[in-house]
């Protein structure tokens, strides 16, 4: 039974099989040709034979195996692995079918090699996942064809593996890197210059290019004869709590991802670059109610606690409760901290029914609101109106462009920064005005 489940037959062989069909049709209005035909049939069996005696007569010719990281990083992408071993005393042609998880709706995850024998050939794909959650891998099915490719065998391995898909850490590691060799401009990170020293003074070192001329320390440089600078510490162990907003309009998608996911992948970095700053990096997430919360803290292990507790993050189909925010922020939050809030708003009238609460808790901490524009509103406007139908949808498209912008100016007016960003911007932006924060000692 288990020889059947495993046997399969190439096309090569579906084409002898109507060759000889054909044939045999023929040979009924020409007798002469039957016992031709019937050789030819019969080496056709002989050569189905060969192949699968060459394929089954070892118990496992093949061995595959699936390798990737213990978890996935939502929203980029990860590598996956298939290693294919040829035990075969022949080197084999084979199809590999992969079975994806059903989140990525794709079916046609197929790999068509050469594999010499005794040798190991190694298969890289990659998968951009949506969602956070665990995924389940069906098998790994290997179809190996005989050595004259009439009949093939198929081999199954790795049916169940399970691997849970966290918040972007792929990212976060890239502006890691990036950070560590100087190079953070490829991402679109200004380097700031500070406005005064509300820092301590550390030392006094040798200037290098791009220091700032002010801090130039000349009596130093007298004595040295060369140009030294005094060097201010950062203030450290400021409080950053990025506040994520899980109502229902975080659920609106842009490039396979909700913007809740862009604000979890985003906090993750900020909260990163928040604690090698030597800041206090802490999380809340809230929608009618406060989901989440996790004080600010510059331990070791504070930036796994944040993965955790933004792995399981899911949108509430709410409206959210900006009172309740403002209530427990007020209670939990004792020390002056920056309060980044990724939220959306789609028009000034829902902006401002929130903006009693923004502006109290702007009188005790430094707010920074983060919402989105509406690309597809953007790219509207950008095509030309053909006809009296477009005309209506640009002035529409303009009327909620213009909203966004005005919803900035109404926070500035009342001394709340924000920050209106495309949402595969909003975590360089986030990170420059975080940056731009402690270079002007706003903190």
């Amino acid at each position: 039974m288990s020889f059947l489940k495993g046997l399969y037959f190439t096309r090569y062989f579906f084409y002898a099989a109507l060759a000889a069909i054909g044939l045999f049709v023929l040979a009924f209005f020409f007798p002469a040709l039957l016992f031709l035909v019937k050789v030819l049939f019969g080496v056709l069996v002989l050569f189905v034979g060969v192949d699968l005696v060459a394929l089954f007569r070892q118990p496992q010719g093949v061995v595959s195996s699936r390798s990737m990281q213990s978890k996935l990083s939502n929203g980029s992408e990860n590598p996956v692995y298939l290693y294919v071993e040829n035990r075969y005393g022949f080197a084999v042609h084979l199809e590999v079918i992969e079975e994806l998880p059903f989140q990525f709706q794709k079916r046609d995850a197929s790999f068509k090699v050469q594999v010499p024998t005794n040798e190991t050939h190694v298969i890289e794909y990659h998968l951009r996942p949506t969602q956070r959650g665990v995924y389940s891998f069906g098998a790994t099915n290997v179809l190996v064809d005989g050595p004259l490719r009439l009949a093939r065998r198929r081999y199954k391995f790795g049916q169940g593996q399970e691997v849970p898909v966290y918040p972007s850490f792929i990212q976060m590691r890239q502006y890691e890197l990036l950070a560590a060799s100087q190079q953070l401009s490829a991402f679109g990170i200004k380097k700031l210059r500070k406005v005064g020293h509300s820092a301590e003074f550390e030392q006094i070192r040798s200037y290098v290019s791009g220091d700032d001329q002010r801090t130039i320390n000349w009596k130093a440089s007298a004595r040295r004869d060369e140009l030294m600078v005094n060097h201010y510490q950062d203030e450290k162990s400021q409080q950053v709590y990025c506040l994520i907003d899980k109502g229902r309009v975080m659920e609106m998608p842009f490039a396979g991802l909700s913007l809740l996911d862009y604000a979890i992948n985003a906090s993750l970095v900020l909260s990163n670059v928040a604690l090698r700053k030597e800041d206090k990096a802490g999380l809340i997430t809230f929608s009618s109610h406060i989901g989440s919360m996790l004080p600010a803290e510059r331990r070791s292990t504070q930036l796994q606690k944040i993965l955790e507790l933004l792995y399981n993050q899911q949108t509430k189909f709410q409206e959210t409760d900006f009172e309740r925010l403002y209530l427990t922020v007020r209670s939990k939050i004792k020390q002056r901290s920056l309060l980044l809030l990724f939220t959306n708003f789609e028009t000034l009238n829902g902006a401002q029914r929130q903006l009693p609460y923004l502006r109290k808790l702007a009188r005790h901490h430094l707010v920074l609101v983060i919402f989105f524009e509406n690309t597809e509103t953007q790219d509207l406007l950008q095509q030309p109106a053909s006809n009296l139908e477009d005309i209506y949808l640009k002035a529409a498209a303009e009327k909620f462009a213009y909203e966004k912008r005005q919803i900035v100016k109404e926070f500035t007016m009342h001394g709340i920064h924000s920050i209106l960003t495309p949402p595969e911007k909003l975590t360089v932006n986030a990170v420059n005005k975080y940056l731009e924060f402690k270079a002007r000692g706003l903190l």
